[in-house]
């Protein structure tokens, strides 16, 4: 395994609970989300600025779209905002319970947009894992979810990974890129107890996938074909939460983290929770999908 690598704070978002980091190839900008400040946000890499969108509720997260708004995942439905005025139109709720939120979402090869949900009292199997087609239409994938969290589609476009936290495993399926349908689930990777809980994930070039560890304080490259741990990076935040590949070539990769639930002790120990981070790790990742293909 190499060395481990050691991010960086790139901007002091004191975020409570930053999560959904994605990277626009078309504007060369990061989205990202912060759950529990209510707001999107839109970071530049290049002038250090962050723009912030207030969204009134929770945000679980963001996806561009190819008409320069965003889709994003409220407390109250599935949005698209508009990112010069910040203005929300709803497109559709699927969620009736009032304690129930979306959480990491993510587009498939295809352009539509796959977002699961969490309890907000922390019942177990009561969450769903949504598809939100672009023709409007919206179906339930999964069932029995406790936490839905990263997504990602095989660089070949036939297999989904996907993580509930609580289980301590990547998930793969065969995924179907004409139809959205997914079958066949079976574990292709598994953390330690003790290693932190697996969060958002991003695939890179070579096929590799890039774990968040919740708790951890790291994020992990795995080989989905064996399982192996190929790669550790460390973050000054135990609370790390979604990775993403950006900047020049895609040579960057992002993390976002949490302030939200560290006792005073940790955040006197760990005073850049809730930042930015970035490390170049040597390997480049890929575009992210738009809502709508």
């Amino acid at each position: 395994m190499a060395p481990a690598l050691h991010a960086k704070s790139i901007l002091a978002a004191q975020a409570a609970l930053g999560e959904s980091a994605l990277w626009n190839p078309e504007t060369a900008r990061l989205c990202w989300v912060d759950i529990e400040g209510r707001a999107l946000h839109v970071f530049d890499p290049a002038t250090g600025q962050d723009r912030h969108y207030p969204t009134g509720e929770r945000i679980g997260a963001v996806v561009p779209m190819r008409n320069g708004h965003a889709l994003v995942a409220l407390q109250t439905g599935i949005h698209e905002i508009d990112l010069n005025t910040g203005r929300l139109t709803r497109c559709v709720d699927p969620v009736t319970d009032e304690y129930l939120r979306f959480n990491d979402g993510k587009c498939d090869p295809a352009g539509r947009f796959w977002v699961g949900t969490f309890d907000l009292r922390r019942r177990a199997h009561i969450g769903m894992l949504y598809r939100h087609d672009p023709d409007g239409r919206t179906h339930v994938m999964l069932r029995r979810i406790t936490n839905s969290n990263g997504l990602a589609w095989s660089l070949d476009k036939t297999t989904m990974y996907y993580i509930d936290t609580p289980t301590l495993v990547v998930q793969a399926f065969d995924y179907d890129d004409a139809t959205g349908n997914i079958a066949n689930p079976r574990v292709v990777i598994r953390i330690p107890q003790g290693s932190g809980g697996p969060d958002g994930m991003t695939i890179d070039a070579e096929g590799k996938l890039w774990v968040a560890l919740w708790g951890a304080g790291r994020v992990h490259r795995y080989d989905p074909a064996t399982g192996a741990l190929l790669q550790v990076v460390s973050v000054a935040a135990p609370f790390t939460s979604s990775c993403a590949f950006g900047g020049p070539g895609l040579k960057t990769l992002f993390i976002t983290t949490a302030r939200s639930g560290l006792m005073p002790q940790q955040l006197q120990e760990y005073p850049l929770s809730g930042n930015l981070f970035a490390v170049e790790p040597g390997v480049a990742g890929v575009p992210a999908f738009f809502f709508g293909g």
